[in-house]
């Protein structure tokens, strides 16, 4: 735990310096803001300090480097899985300004935009980001992250239509970073996450997408592996316009429900189309008629900014590079009782695997499909490994402990060396940290 009087140190600089607020343990707010959206981290930072601008950020990372304070770094805190217990938390969500240039289909947020305000402002010109399921999950780190969207398999992942990132480095400076100026920090930043600095704007490509077709199908849960099955010989049909995902799943015995799916097992078909409702319907007919007919289904044609199909929440990640029968069987053995987690089985490829020249790290490139449970299981994991290349992605990982295996082993090796150049001593680790390539001396940093 780190001493009081590094705190003070930190704090009584940045009230010389920082428009922003400060919170020490017992402020009005101090509780609220130190918070993680994700429940299991309970974090008791010694600070939080909320910036209102570029300069609070470089004052709030040199304050934490010279008293010797560890750092982290939220905004939503939909992606905070480490604590920072006795350190410096930087809070970067009143940084929210959306900025839109529609002839030349980009958008620059700043750190603590969200989803839900891009969406909004893009809609007007026919335009979409490749936003994640909720319109509350913050823009930055979704995308540091990877970023899965249901038009990745159209687009690839949020992370490779960055442009450009305005960071505050380790040392306090701010540099930008495009393929032309920082381009190894550019690189870095499209998949490895916060281990670089913080990015105080993100410039990103915009996607010619109006509406689309989207909604969910619930159908009896009784032929299950059948239906999944013909789902997986589908699949190597389907353009990349199309984004299907299959979920089995309890639903809630809710009168708010519909009568036919209220308190049952069912399997849902989601699935988004940019593209005509007449084609979607095409598509998607023949495992329509695999799977029956359909309790409910609310599919029609929508603008973007409507679509919301959500997602089941990732307790359990499996990335798969093929879907054989004996595969289908362990997910049925874990998710087939009545009582069973909700699995969903998700397709990826499409854009996502065929990267463009000087593709950032995010994801594994080879993925075709997901296995997501609700709730871990170790047999499913067991069950699934061989089929499995050992990876993970970074959006949907809890476990710090395995945050390289979100990467090629190439790419990895990559990143500890940007890491290296940018951040020697690893003032950013309160994270999903990638270590430096090698210790390094004051000299070594200077140099």
């Amino acid at each position: 735990m780190t001493g009081s009087g590094n705190t003070s140190t930190a704090e009584r600089r940045l009230r010389a310096r920082f428009d922003g607020a400060l919170h020490l343990p017992g402020d009005a707010g101090y509780d609220r803001l130190r918070c993680s959206a994700f429940t299991p981290v309970d974090p008791r930072p010694a600070l939080v300090a909320e910036a209102s601008g570029v300069q609070d950020v470089q004052a709030a990372v040199v304050a934490a480097r010279d008293a010797g304070l560890p750092l982290a770094v939220q905004a939503t805190g939909h992606g905070t899985h480490a604590p920072c217990d006795g350190g410096l938390l930087l809070r970067t969500s009143r940084m929210d300004r959306v900025f839109l240039d529609p002839r030349r289909r980009v958008a620059r947020v700043g750190p603590g935009a969200r989803w839900g305000q891009v969406i909004t402002a893009a809609q007007p010109f026919g335009l979409a980001p490749l936003s994640g399921s909720h319109a509350d999950v913050g823009v930055t780190g979704y995308t540091l992250g990877g970023g899965l969207s249901w038009l990745s398999r159209a687009f690839g992942f949020a992370a490779d239509s960055v442009l450009r990132a305005q960071v505050v480095t380790a040392d306090g400076r701010l540099v930008t970073a495009t393929p032309d100026s920082h381009p190894d920090l550019h690189w870095a930043l499209r998949g490895g996450g916060g281990n670089f600095g913080v990015v105080t704007s993100l410039e990103f490509r915009l996607h010619p997408v109006a509406r689309v077709v989207a909604g969910t199908a619930c159908f009896p849960a009784g032929r299950v592996g059948e239906i999944v099955t013909r789902y997986r010989d589908l699949l190597a049909g389907l353009p990349d316009e199309l984004s299907t995902a299959l979920v089995l799943t309890s639903m809630p015995d809710d009168p708010q429900l519909p009568a036919p799916v209220r308190g049952r097992r069912v399997l849902q078909l989601k699935a988004m189309y940019a593209g005509d409702a007449g084609r979607a319907r095409r598509l998607l007919r023949p495992l329509w008629r695999a799977a029956g007919p359909a309790l409910t289904e609310d599919f029609r044609t929508m603008p973007y900014a409507e679509a919301s199909l959500g997602g089941t929440a990732p307790a359990q990640v499996e990335l798969l590079k093929e879907l054989p029968d004996e595969a289908i069987a362990a997910i049925m053995r874990v998710a087939g009782p009545d009582d069973g987690p909700a699995v969903e089985i998700r397709h990826w490829d499409g854009a996502m695997g065929r990267p463009g020249p000087g593709a950032g790290p995010a994801g594994h490139r080879d993925t075709r499909l997901s296995v997501i449970a609700d709730a871990g299981s170790p047999a499913l994991a067991d069950a699934l490994r061989p089929h499995t290349g050992g990876g993970a992605f970074l959006n949907f990982l809890h476990d710090p402990t395995r945050t390289a295996e979100a990467y090629t082993e190439a790419d990895h090796r990559r990143l500890t060396t940007v890491k290296r150049r940018y951040d020697p001593f690893n003032a950013f680790g309160v994270t999903h940290n990638i270590p430096p390539a090698s210790p390094a001396s004051p000299a070594a940093a200077i140099a």
